[in-house]
């Protein structure tokens, strides 16, 4: 029998890391290669949301259908479904020979894609204690912007070695069925992982807020959606994820219509997205420091999130200065706060809710986030091309403060917590 590894919780804290990085590569391709795509298919920016939109649909679909699944076969058989599933469907993208097998192609990656988030959820709410669960997500969450920033590198590079924007699917496609082995060698829960040792498997038993060795069944979809709690956390998510997603899916084409080409304008694409990284732990660790400080969790996370909330409104700053540097500044302090808020809402699922429903409160959070998303997207394809991109920053810069509200109006322990149905808050 191989010896124990120490610090085991935090390897698969990397491994779902390195998946998130995988799942925002596949997803990028499209976005950076958006001019390229457009100019062969000789389509505008209504044309071209139409491709976003497929992806969103199943990634909104998928997510309530993915957390619910995830919760009743465990994350190491639908896990590792999930990413052999939008693997695939990222690779077939590059046979793809018009706009219906181009949406369709989307359409099956984001319903792979969609079970990503939700099991991080659950991964984190089995694996870590409540006091460490914000690192714990701040590492996973930070390989979208991990992912983002290295996907306008590498997909340019396969680009200009090939000459193709199709390659650059296939390649990257690979990425996903080389990272399931690893997963499977070392994703186990922690009651029955072969190399955790005994004093870090107590300590993740003890740790958690849920503190059944077993989790419970999960809760029917109506009780869930009785709860304010659940609202509080579907309308945070559904309200700022279009802003990041405007950022993701919009971004090299926003550039373009400021006149500058990808190839030039590399730090533009980079700067936001190492933002949002180091934005991911600002927010992740700052919670978990007020915790050990003697903070409760709930007021950690309303404070991190009312802080992180104002920031995203910085968006709004590249309309009063429009230089290059001054645009990059203000889509990175966005991006920053984007990420720090995305993980306190990440988190909550894992705090709030027992470990039988935690991957399906996620899931329906990102159902929530992807209509958002949807509609969002598709006006930004109208409104692009019928105006400009400048009313539409100016409502990414608003929302995240209505989101904001709502996380600090409905997040708070009530009658659910006094009946044992939520944990404490």
């Amino acid at each position: 029998m191989r010896p124990p590894l120490r610090h085991l919780r935090w390897y698969i804290g990397f491994i779902l890391f390195l998946s998130t990085v995988i799942n925002y590569i596949d997803r990028q391709t499209l976005s950076v290669l958006a001019p390229y795509i457009k100019t062969e298919m000789q389509w505008d920016n209504s044309t071209f949301a139409l491709l976003i939109i497929s992806f969103r649909v199943a990634y909104a679909v998928g997510q309530s259908l993915s957390g619910r699944f995830l919760d009743r076969v465990g994350l190491r058989k639908g896990l590792t479904i999930g990413v052999a599933f939008y693997s695939i469907a990222a690779m077939l993208t590059s046979f793809g020979t018009g706009l219906r097998s181009l949406c369709a192609m989307r359409f099956l990656l984001g319903l792979g894609e969609s079970a990503n988030w939700p099991g991080a959820a659950k991964a984190v709410a089995e694996w870590f204690p409540r006091r460490e669960s914000g690192w714990a997500v701040a590492l996973y969450d930070s390989g979208s912007a991990i992912g983002g920033a290295v996907a306008p590198f590498l997909v340019l590079f396969f680009y200009q070695q090939f000459g193709s924007w199709r390659p650059a699917f296939l390649l990257t496609g690979l990425l996903g069925l080389l990272w399931i082995p690893l997963f499977r060698a070392f994703y186990y829960k922690p009651e029955e992982h072969p190399r955790l040792s005994t004093e870090e498997r107590e300590m993740i038993l003890s740790g958690r807020g849920d503190t059944a060795r077993e989790p419970e069944p999960s809760l029917p979809y109506r009780t869930l959606l009785r709860l304010p709690q659940t609202w509080g956390i579907i309308g945070a998510k559904a309200l700022t994820d279009p802003v990041w997603y405007f950022i993701t899916d919009w971004f090299t084409l926003y550039l373009v219509s400021r006149g500058f080409r990808p190839e030039q304008s590399l730090l533009a694409l980079w700067a936001p997205f190492l933002a949002a990284d180091l934005g991911n732990f600002a927010g992740g660790g700052a919670s978990s420091w007020l915790i050990q400080r003697g903070w409760s969790t709930g007021a950690s996370r309303r404070f991190v999130g009312l802080v992180c909330g104002i920031g995203m409104s910085a968006l709004g700053g590249t309309l009063l200065f429009p230089s290059f540097e001054a645009m990059v500044a203000c889509f990175s302090i966005a991006t920053f706060a984007y990420a720090g808020f995305s993980t306190i809402v990440l988190i909550l699922p894992a705090d709030l809710y027992k470990r039988g429903s935690v991957a399906s409160v996620s899931g329906m959070s990102g159902t929530g986030a992807g209509i958002g998303t949807i509609g969002a997207t598709y006006l930004t394809g109208v409104v692009a091309d019928r105006v400009s991109f400048e009313p539409i920053l100016m409502v990414a810069a608003i929302v995240p403060l209505v989101a904001t509200a709502i996380l600090l109006a409905f997040l708070r322990d009530g009658k659910a917590t006094r009946d044992g149905v939520l944990n404490p808050f």
